[in-house]
């Protein structure tokens, strides 16, 4: 029953990724040669010269809106680190790396550094 299914799914699926290749190639060079040479005067561009840029794009940016992939591993894994770095502080040692944070970023509560600086002695 399973060998049914990948028989009509690996099929359905190399068409789809081919579709989408196409589909994909062909509004990149629609909408390039739409806006670029009216705009700024650059020559049309070709299907196959979109279809390179639509596989720039991919390897510059990955993922064309696909999640998964060795980026969200990573960050995954970098969220594991930190929060294992933060079981092993001590409650100051953590209120103190948040109010670096805060400092650092630009978010969270008011710091003393901030109460210090008033908007009347900056002027």
């Amino acid at each position: 029953m399973r060998r049914k299914k990948l028989f009509f799914i690996v099929p359905a699926a190399i068409v789809g990724i081919a579709l989408f290749i196409v589909i994909g190639s062909e509004l990149v060079k629609l909408l390039w040669n739409w806006l670029l040479p009216p705009l700024f005067g650059w020559r049309e561009i070709s299907f196959w010269q979109a279809f390179g840029l639509l596989a720039l794009c991919r390897i510059l940016f990955g993922g064309l809106g696909m999640r998964g992939g060795s980026g969200s591993n990573m960050r995954r894994r970098m969220r594991e680190r930190m929060a294992e770095r933060m079981e092993n502080m001590t409650p100051e040692e953590r209120e103190a790396l948040r109010q670096r944070w805060a400092a650092r970023c630009g978010f969270g509560g008011p710091t003393t550094q901030a109460n210090e600086r008033s908007p009347a002695s900056e002027g």
